[in-house]
Protein backbone atom coordinates (compact mmCIF):
# COMPACT_ATOMS: atom_id res chain seq x y z
CA UNK A 1 0.00 0.00 0.00
CA UNK A 2 1.08 3.31 -0.67
CA UNK A 3 0.58 6.69 0.07
CA UNK A 4 1.47 7.02 3.75
CA UNK A 5 2.35 4.77 7.15
CA UNK A 6 0.72 0.97 7.53
CA UNK A 7 -0.62 1.03 11.10
CA UNK A 8 -1.64 -2.38 13.28
CA UNK A 9 -5.33 -2.75 13.33
CA UNK A 10 -6.69 -1.44 16.41
CA UNK A 11 -5.77 -3.19 19.69
CA UNK A 12 -7.59 -1.09 22.12
CA UNK A 13 -5.01 -1.37 24.30
CA UNK A 14 -4.02 0.53 27.58
CA UNK A 15 -0.69 2.19 26.48
CA UNK A 16 -1.38 1.44 22.99
CA UNK A 17 -1.83 4.06 20.01
CA UNK A 18 -4.41 3.78 17.48
CA UNK A 19 -5.82 5.01 14.38
CA UNK A 20 -8.51 4.14 11.70
CA UNK A 21 -10.41 2.58 14.13
CA UNK A 22 -13.58 1.13 12.77
CA UNK A 23 -16.42 0.39 15.74
CA UNK A 24 -19.84 -0.87 15.43
CA UNK A 25 -22.11 -0.78 18.16
CA UNK A 26 -25.74 -2.07 19.18
CA UNK A 27 -25.08 -5.95 18.13
CA UNK A 28 -27.82 -8.72 19.29
CA UNK A 29 -26.42 -11.99 18.68
CA UNK A 30 -23.49 -13.80 17.47
CA UNK A 31 -24.86 -13.43 13.75
CA UNK A 32 -24.39 -9.54 13.80
CA UNK A 33 -20.96 -10.01 15.47
CA UNK A 34 -20.11 -12.41 12.39
CA UNK A 35 -21.22 -9.84 10.43
CA UNK A 36 -19.38 -7.04 11.53
CA UNK A 37 -16.18 -9.38 11.57
CA UNK A 38 -16.54 -10.39 8.04
CA UNK A 39 -17.08 -6.37 6.63
CA UNK A 40 -13.82 -5.76 8.37
CA UNK A 41 -15.31 -3.81 11.50
CA UNK A 42 -12.59 -3.79 14.49
CA UNK A 43 -14.39 -3.71 17.71
CA UNK A 44 -18.54 -4.34 18.34
CA UNK A 45 -20.21 -2.39 21.08
CA UNK A 46 -22.56 -3.68 23.55
CA UNK A 47 -24.91 -0.95 25.60
CA UNK A 48 -26.02 -1.94 28.51
CA UNK A 49 -27.62 -0.65 31.71
CA UNK A 50 -29.06 2.60 29.70
CA UNK A 51 -31.09 5.19 30.82
CA UNK A 52 -33.19 6.11 27.25
CA UNK A 53 -33.42 3.09 24.57
CA UNK A 54 -33.85 -0.17 24.99
CA UNK A 55 -31.12 -2.55 25.17
CA UNK A 56 -29.78 -5.12 22.34
CA UNK A 57 -29.78 -8.49 24.66
CA UNK A 58 -29.62 -8.70 28.35
CA UNK A 59 -26.14 -9.08 30.07
CA UNK A 60 -26.02 -12.85 30.30
CA UNK A 61 -26.23 -13.00 26.43
CA UNK A 62 -23.50 -10.21 26.51
CA UNK A 63 -21.53 -12.08 28.43
CA UNK A 64 -21.64 -15.20 26.55
CA UNK A 65 -21.40 -13.18 23.19
CA UNK A 66 -17.96 -11.37 24.68
CA UNK A 67 -16.87 -15.10 25.15
CA UNK A 68 -17.63 -16.37 22.07
CA UNK A 69 -16.38 -13.18 20.31
CA UNK A 70 -12.59 -13.51 22.04
CA UNK A 71 -12.55 -16.82 20.72
CA UNK A 72 -13.11 -16.16 17.29
CA UNK A 73 -9.72 -16.93 15.25
CA UNK A 74 -7.78 -13.88 13.39
CA UNK A 75 -9.39 -11.38 12.43
CA UNK A 76 -10.33 -10.68 15.58
CA UNK A 77 -13.47 -8.47 17.18
CA UNK A 78 -12.64 -6.55 19.96
CA UNK A 79 -15.92 -6.36 22.58
CA UNK A 80 -16.52 -3.13 24.15
CA UNK A 81 -19.06 -2.63 26.91
CA UNK A 82 -20.99 0.89 26.65
CA UNK A 83 -22.67 2.13 29.61
CA UNK A 84 -23.59 5.06 31.11
CA UNK A 85 -22.51 3.87 35.05
CA UNK A 86 -21.44 6.75 36.77
CA UNK A 87 -20.10 4.66 39.89
CA UNK A 88 -16.53 3.11 39.52
CA UNK A 89 -17.27 0.02 41.64
CA UNK A 90 -20.31 -1.01 40.05
CA UNK A 91 -18.09 -0.19 36.62
CA UNK A 92 -15.23 -2.49 37.64
CA UNK A 93 -18.10 -5.35 38.81
CA UNK A 94 -20.29 -4.93 35.63
CA UNK A 95 -16.65 -5.41 33.69
CA UNK A 96 -15.89 -8.55 35.79
CA UNK A 97 -19.32 -9.57 34.97
CA UNK A 98 -19.95 -9.11 31.58
CA UNK A 99 -15.75 -10.56 30.75
CA UNK A 100 -15.06 -7.16 29.36
CA UNK A 101 -11.39 -5.63 29.03
CA UNK A 102 -12.63 -2.42 27.02
CA UNK A 103 -15.38 0.17 28.61
CA UNK A 104 -16.86 3.07 26.87
CA UNK A 105 -18.55 5.50 29.90
CA UNK A 106 -21.27 7.47 27.86
CA UNK A 107 -22.71 9.55 31.42
CA UNK A 108 -21.47 11.88 33.34
CA UNK A 109 -18.81 10.66 35.17
CA UNK A 110 -16.26 12.40 38.09
CA UNK A 111 -13.07 11.96 38.51
CA UNK A 112 -12.69 10.51 41.54
CA UNK A 113 -14.89 7.71 40.07
CA UNK A 114 -12.55 7.39 36.85
CA UNK A 115 -9.87 6.60 39.60
CA UNK A 116 -11.20 4.36 41.61
CA UNK A 117 -12.28 2.35 38.29
CA UNK A 118 -8.32 2.82 37.36
CA UNK A 119 -7.49 1.26 40.75
CA UNK A 120 -10.15 -1.77 40.47
CA UNK A 121 -9.18 -3.19 36.99
CA UNK A 122 -5.49 -1.10 35.94
CA UNK A 123 -5.11 -2.34 32.23
CA UNK A 124 -9.02 -1.55 31.28
CA UNK A 125 -9.35 0.57 28.39
CA UNK A 126 -11.46 2.89 28.88
CA UNK A 127 -13.31 5.21 26.29
CA UNK A 128 -14.92 8.07 27.86
CA UNK A 129 -17.90 9.87 26.03
CA UNK A 130 -17.98 14.11 24.32
CA UNK A 131 -21.97 14.45 24.11
CA UNK A 132 -21.93 17.42 21.60
CA UNK A 133 -25.56 19.48 22.00
CA UNK A 134 -26.64 22.05 19.90
CA UNK A 135 -26.77 24.94 22.23
CA UNK A 136 -22.91 25.22 21.78
CA UNK A 137 -20.62 23.44 24.88
CA UNK A 138 -17.49 23.20 23.42
CA UNK A 139 -15.92 24.85 26.71
CA UNK A 140 -17.65 22.03 28.75
CA UNK A 141 -16.08 19.76 26.66
CA UNK A 142 -12.68 20.58 26.62
CA UNK A 143 -12.87 21.38 30.34
CA UNK A 144 -14.01 17.67 30.36
CA UNK A 145 -10.74 16.68 28.20
CA UNK A 146 -8.64 18.37 30.40
CA UNK A 147 -9.87 16.64 33.62
CA UNK A 148 -10.65 13.22 32.75
CA UNK A 149 -7.76 12.80 29.86
CA UNK A 150 -5.00 11.87 32.59
CA UNK A 151 -7.47 8.89 33.67
CA UNK A 152 -9.41 7.94 29.66
CA UNK A 153 -7.19 6.25 27.03
CA UNK A 154 -9.53 7.97 24.48
CA UNK A 155 -12.77 9.72 23.75
CA UNK A 156 -15.64 9.61 21.81
CA UNK A 157 -18.13 12.36 20.74
CA UNK A 158 -21.67 11.90 20.32
CA UNK A 159 -25.16 13.55 19.11
CA UNK A 160 -27.26 14.73 22.16
CA UNK A 161 -31.65 14.62 20.95
CA UNK A 162 -33.03 16.94 22.92
CA UNK A 163 -36.58 15.47 21.48
CA UNK A 164 -35.79 11.82 23.59
CA UNK A 165 -32.91 13.11 25.75
CA UNK A 166 -30.58 10.45 24.72
CA UNK A 167 -26.89 10.60 24.50
CA UNK A 168 -26.52 8.68 21.52
CA UNK A 169 -28.02 6.05 19.16
CA UNK A 170 -29.91 8.95 17.43
CA UNK A 171 -28.95 8.92 14.18
CA UNK A 172 -28.24 11.88 14.54
CA UNK A 173 -25.01 14.86 13.44
CA UNK A 174 -23.45 17.50 15.29
CA UNK A 175 -21.54 20.21 14.37
CA UNK A 176 -18.59 18.34 13.15
CA UNK A 177 -16.61 21.61 13.82
CA UNK A 178 -16.84 21.06 17.18
CA UNK A 179 -15.57 17.45 16.92
CA UNK A 180 -12.78 18.39 14.83
CA UNK A 181 -11.72 20.88 17.81
CA UNK A 182 -11.67 18.42 20.03
CA UNK A 183 -10.10 15.85 18.04
CA UNK A 184 -7.09 18.71 17.48
CA UNK A 185 -7.00 19.60 21.12
CA UNK A 186 -7.03 16.33 23.22
CA UNK A 187 -4.01 14.66 24.19
CA UNK A 188 -6.31 11.21 23.62
CA UNK A 189 -7.26 10.11 20.45
CA UNK A 190 -11.48 10.86 19.70
CA UNK A 191 -13.69 8.33 18.26
CA UNK A 192 -16.31 10.66 16.00
CA UNK A 193 -20.06 9.09 16.41
CA UNK A 194 -23.43 10.19 15.51
CA UNK A 195 -25.65 9.77 12.77
CA UNK A 196 -22.61 8.17 10.66
CA UNK A 197 -23.56 5.98 8.17
CA UNK A 198 -22.20 4.80 4.44
CA UNK A 199 -22.81 7.86 2.74
CA UNK A 200 -21.14 10.42 4.92
CA UNK A 201 -18.42 8.84 6.94
CA UNK A 202 -15.81 9.04 4.64
CA UNK A 203 -16.67 13.26 4.37
CA UNK A 204 -16.77 13.44 8.22
CA UNK A 205 -13.48 12.12 8.50
CA UNK A 206 -11.99 14.12 6.38
CA UNK A 207 -13.34 16.99 8.32
CA UNK A 208 -12.68 15.71 12.12
CA UNK A 209 -9.79 13.38 11.35
CA UNK A 210 -10.42 11.62 14.22
CA UNK A 211 -8.61 8.46 15.37
CA UNK A 212 -11.55 6.27 14.87
CA UNK A 213 -15.48 6.33 13.78
CA UNK A 214 -18.28 4.36 15.21
CA UNK A 215 -21.87 3.68 13.69
CA UNK A 216 -25.06 1.90 15.03
CA UNK A 217 -28.62 2.99 13.38
CA UNK A 218 -26.82 4.08 10.00
CA UNK A 219 -25.64 0.36 9.31
CA UNK A 220 -28.84 -1.39 10.15
CA UNK A 221 -31.72 -2.50 7.85
CA UNK A 222 -35.38 -1.61 8.24
CA UNK A 223 -35.54 -4.69 10.50
CA UNK A 224 -33.32 -3.05 13.19
CA UNK A 225 -30.68 -5.37 12.39
CA UNK A 226 -26.84 -4.68 11.01
CA UNK A 227 -27.23 -4.63 7.39
CA UNK A 228 -24.51 -6.76 5.46
CA UNK A 229 -23.90 -4.34 2.58
CA UNK A 230 -24.25 -1.15 4.63
CA UNK A 231 -21.50 -2.34 6.84
CA UNK A 232 -19.67 -3.20 3.93
CA UNK A 233 -20.26 0.42 2.36
CA UNK A 234 -19.56 1.39 5.72
CA UNK A 235 -16.38 0.32 5.67
CA UNK A 236 -15.13 0.82 2.69
CA UNK A 237 -15.74 4.29 2.86
CA UNK A 238 -14.49 4.80 6.29
CA UNK A 239 -11.42 3.14 4.70
CA UNK A 240 -11.09 5.74 1.98
CA UNK A 241 -11.43 8.38 4.52
CA UNK A 242 -8.95 6.80 7.12
CA UNK A 243 -6.69 6.85 3.24
CA UNK A 244 -7.07 10.17 2.38
CA UNK A 245 -6.02 11.68 5.49
CA UNK A 246 -2.67 9.52 6.16
CA UNK A 247 -4.10 6.83 7.77
CA UNK A 248 -3.71 3.57 6.03
CA UNK A 249 -5.05 0.86 8.58
CA UNK A 250 -4.56 -2.67 8.09
CA UNK A 251 -7.60 -5.20 7.93
CA UNK A 252 -8.54 -6.63 11.39
CA UNK A 253 -5.97 -9.43 11.98
CA UNK A 254 -2.52 -10.63 13.00
CA UNK A 255 -0.18 -8.09 13.64
CA UNK A 256 1.89 -6.90 10.38
CA UNK A 257 4.96 -5.23 9.82
CA UNK A 258 4.43 -1.21 9.36
CA UNK A 259 5.46 -0.23 6.03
Amino acid sequence: MTGGPLFEAPRLERGVPFAGLIQVAGVHDMAEAQALREAGVHAMGLPLRLPVNAEDLTEAEAARLVTAVEHLPAPPLLPVGITYIADGAEAAEFCRVLGLRRLQLHGPVRAAELARLRREIPDLFLIKSLVVRADGNLPELLDTVRELAPLADAFITDTHDPATGADGATGLTHDWAVSAELARRSPRPVILAGGLNPDNVRAAILRVRPAGVDAHTGVEGPDGRKCPDRLRRFVAEARQGFAETGVHCARAGPSRAKA
